[in-house]
């Protein structure tokens, strides 16, 4: 009889434990999508960032809000269509000219990313696809009043905890106000991250710009945190951010920035 007790109460533990390992894989499965920029996987970013100025604009502070919704399409049973917008709300302050002291909606970016469902032999994950930036600024201080378009391309590998990878792409304005400078710029953002066991995720990541028309580059190295939890039945993850500009435009942004991100997830 002793056994029997043992028993039962072996049952009564298992069936007790087992929702709790189904959260957790399903905790860490989240927590390694969101370390993919082309997850199968509907996600609402909503990530803050601050930056002071230098040069003649020295004292100027940029804060920009980016709206960033992930949506994966099923093309076929082998293919994902992802796509991935921004929609930047943008507050401009302190500008030696004063004219550049303002606040509204900036140029969007959408990418629409072509992938394979399932990982390559190697265990990679990519995706390709065209990139558009929409002249959707409010102001002309926002904006470059351009439409622009070009390729844009992901690849990365999740091994364990970690995931390295390289999203990059091109754009070329194709239409817009004469007046304004012509876009031709490249996108360049390697990114690595480790998720521990209680799903915080650190990661490191530039977000670099070469202007081939000014020959300049921009060059934001960012340290980042994050962690998954969970308000009722929504799902989130909260990052906060280091950012330094290891290379700007003189009158651009200078020294260290912050970054914070909270995203909304809806897994199906």
């Amino acid at each position: 009889m002793r056994y029997g007790w043992t028993l039962v109460v072996f049952l009564i533990v298992s069936v007790l434990a087992a929702p709790a390992l189904a959260q957790e894989d399903q905790q860490e499965q989240l927590a390694k999508k969101l370390a993919n920029p082309i997850a199968s996987l509907i996600s609402v970013p909503l990530q803050y960032n601050y930056d002071e100025y230098g040069g003649l604009n020295d004292g100027a502070a940029v804060s920009r809000l980016n709206i960033q919704p992930v949506i994966p399409v099923s093309l076929s049973e082998e293919w994902n269509l992802i796509t991935r917008t921004i929609v930047p709300l943008i507050d401009q302050q302190d500008f030696p000219f004063a004219a550049m002291d303002e606040s509204g909606l900036g140029d969007i970016v959408a990418s629409q990313f072509f992938s394979p469902k399932a990982p390559t032999a190697g265990g990679w994950i990519w995706g390709v696809g065209p990139v558009e930036l929409l002249p959707t600024a409010t102001d002309e201080f926002l904006g470059g009043e351009q439409w622009g378009i070009g390729p844009t391309a992901v690849a990365l590998k999740q091994t364990g905890p970690w995931t390295i990878g390289f999203l990059t792409n091109h754009i070329w304005s194709v239409a817009g106000d004469d007046d304004r400078a012509d876009i031709n710029a490249t996108f360049l953002q390697p990114f690595v991250s480790y998720i521990t066991k209680t799903k915080t995720t650190f990661g490191l990541l530039t977000e670099s710009t070469y202007d081939w028309e000014g020959e300049q580059w921009s060059v934001p190295v960012v340290a980042q945190v994050a962690q998954l939890f969970k308000i009722g039945p929504q799902i989130l993850q909260f990052a906060v951010a280091a950012k330094y500009w290891a290379e700007a435009p003189d009158e651009g942004p200078d020294g260290w920035g912050f970054r914070a991100q909270l995203t909304f997830l809806f897994p199906e």
